[in-house]
């Protein structure tokens, strides 16, 4: 099991796309989760729903939203071996927080209390350019060289961040950029004051990219700068370049290969032999401005949308040939080899329906026939509400190519009014296509030094994993209703509804007689009024005149039951007409 929680995107011009980190730390915005089970067919989706619930409650996610069966898909030749009981599922909009991470950094060893974790420092992390945190679950019976009987637990956390020295100050730069000097307190606002008495090593590996090493000689050789190679000696912290703050305890040099010409340097630190009165805080300073670029994948890949309107459009992926292509396909070329393939595994929901008979390639801006490039395809058209689409090729482009793209078409399906989220009107998401480069592996090759135990580090470093890139997240606008009408029918029929009611129930429940006697009552005379009228009259001769008394009428009641009436028949023509 492989769970990522990311923000942010991996630059694969700037950061690298042809190593170790970018292959397989590199992930997509969002959560991915990848699982493999050992059960029989017919209960891989149940225990797939179980993890789920399982790893939203633990990491205080939306994990639980993969459960359904329009959200997840079954890979079948693509990227992993294990076909028929791998699931795949991806949440592109989830965000993540401190909330995710903490429940991550309580299943190390130490948590954040000691050793390397102490550098997580959260305000550092999540104002970073990208950060993704990773989980991975193996079983011992499944790994090449397992030992014994139980779960590999896996964490790894990437960050890319800038110096605070150095965030107002920034360089646009498309393919080269200037490397700014930074320390362990200017990144994290840290240092490692201690290791993790649970940890059976600690180690801070510094690499040097290839290409820094291929200007640093370039830039030796222009100078006539004599260093003798100091930067990949041993027990040297200076040099004419830039100046380390710890004396590295070991260098280790990358051996060349084919597909490595420009081999990198590692500088390897352990933190065991520090503690609070000297903590660790790690530093490089440069003592000439260095300009360089990182390795890219072999081919520069991106997806976009095509098309206009709220009913149809089209998926593309652009291919581009890069400088490193152009290296290798030349030196496959005078091998007798020449092929470049290329494998596509990509997600579509439901509601964006795909016609993949509409599969059209184009190699160098001309179009090409499908048979020629497609080696191997593998489709699943959507189900409505029920499994997404999903597609799987294996494409291979003829040498020389500059540029390649793909594109399909879709049509944009209906929602019912109680699919759609909160912000419909931002739009919908359509997960990262997973481009793979089979030919091109990422593995880096160290000298061999029997005189100390190999790390975890330089073990992933040396496995031999393809070369792996995400596409964009694409966001599709959909046919939205208006969700103010609801709310104004809600509201006027409810309005109707009480003044029936509440006029009716007052009509049914008050006494219009005992109101009349009430009212009469008030109104007459008193008995000291009445014999001093009677009085008067006898003196004055004339007749005694009665009290006004005022009579009751039916007028009111009447005027009330119209009202009534008029209220009803209103009610009645609104709930056939509108309801």
């Amino acid at each position: 099991m492989e769970l990522s929680f990311t923000q942010g995107r991996w630059n694969y011009d700037q950061w690298g796309g042809f190593d170790p980190i970018s292959s397989s730390n590199a992930k997509p915005p969002g959560v991915e989760l990848w699982a493999v089970f050992d059960v029989p067919h017919e209960q891989v989706d149940d225990s797939w729903k179980n993890l789920t619930h399982a790893l939203s409650g633990l990491f205080c996610a939306s994990i639980n939203f993969l459960e359904s069966s329009t959200t997840y898909s079954a890979p079948d030749w693509g990227y992993r071996p294990d076909s028929g009981s791998l699931r795949y599922g991806s949440l592109p909009r989830e965000a993540v927080c401190t909330e995710n991470l903490t429940p991550w950094l309580k299943l190390l060893p130490c948590r954040d209390k000691a050793g390397l974790s102490t550098l997580m420092d959260r305000p550092s992390i999540y104002k970073g350019y990208y950060h993704s945190q990773r989980l991975r679950l193996t079983s011992s019976e499944f790994e090449p060289e397992g030992v014994g009987s139980g779960i590999v637990l896996e964490q790894t956390l990437t960050v890319v961040v800038q110096p605070s020295s150095q965030r107002t100050v920034r360089s646009y730069s498309h393919e080269t950029k200037l490397q700014p000097s930074w320390s362990l307190t200017s990144i994290f606002g840290r240092k490692v004051s201690s290791r993790c008495v649970l940890a059976k090593s600690s180690i801070v590996y510094l690499q040097l990219d290839g290409g820094l090493i291929a200007e640093l000689d370039s830039l030796q050789n222009e100078n006539k700068i004599y260093s003798a190679d100091n930067y990949v000696s041993e027990g040297v912290r200076s040099n004419a370049f830039f100046e380390v703050s710890v004396k590295p305890d070991r260098v280790l040099k990358e051996l060349k290969g084919v597909e490595k010409k420009n081999p990198s340097v590692l500088y390897e630190f352990s933190i065991d032999k520090y503690d609070e009165s000297g903590p660790f805080d790690l530093g490089l300073t440069w003592k000439v401005p260095v300009a360089w670029s990182c390795q890219k994948a072999p081919l520069h890949v991106s997806r976009f949308l095509m098309g206009s309107g709220n009913e149809r459009g089209a998926i593309a992926i652009s291919l581009r040939s890069t400088e490193l292509t152009d290296e290798l396909l030349h030196t496959e070329k005078s091998e007798g080899r020449c092929k470049l393939e290329v494998k596509v595994f990509q997600v579509v929901p439901w509601y964006i329906k795909v016609y993949f008979h509409t599969l059209q390639v184009f190699v160098n801006e001309e179009p090409q026939a499908v048979s020629d490039v497609v080696e191997k395809m593998r489709v699943s058209p959507s189900v409505d509400k029920l499994s997404p689409g999903v597609m799987e090729m294996l494409l291979k482009f003829p040498c020389g190519m500059k540029s390649a793209a793909i594109t399909l078409d879709f049509d944009k399906g209906f929602l019912h009014i109680d699919e759609y989220p909160p912000d419909a009107n931002q739009g919908f998401d359509i997960p990262s296509a997973i481009i793979s480069f089979p030919n091109f592996h990422t593995s880096m090759q160290f000298l061999k030094d029997d005189s100390s135990d190999k790390s975890a580090i330089l073990s992933k470093f040396e496995e031999n994993s393809a070369v792996l890139a995400y596409t964009e997240v694409l966001l599709v606008p959909l046919t939205t209703p208006d969700f103010s009408m609801p709310y104004n029918v809600i509201t006027i029929t409810c309005t109707v509804c009480a003044l029936y009611f509440g006029s009716l129930l007052n009509v049914l429940r008050r006494r219009v007689g005992e109101e009349e006697r009430l009212k009469n009552k008030e109104k007459e005379p008193g008995r000291l009024r009445q014999l001093l009228f009677r009085l008067y009259a006898k003196i004055t001769g004339r007749p005694l005149e009665p009290v006004e008394s005022t009579t009751t009428s039916s007028s009111s009641s009447s005027s009330k039951l119209g009202f009534i009436i008029l209220v009803a028949g209103i009610a009645v023509f609104w709930q056939v007409y509108y309801g």
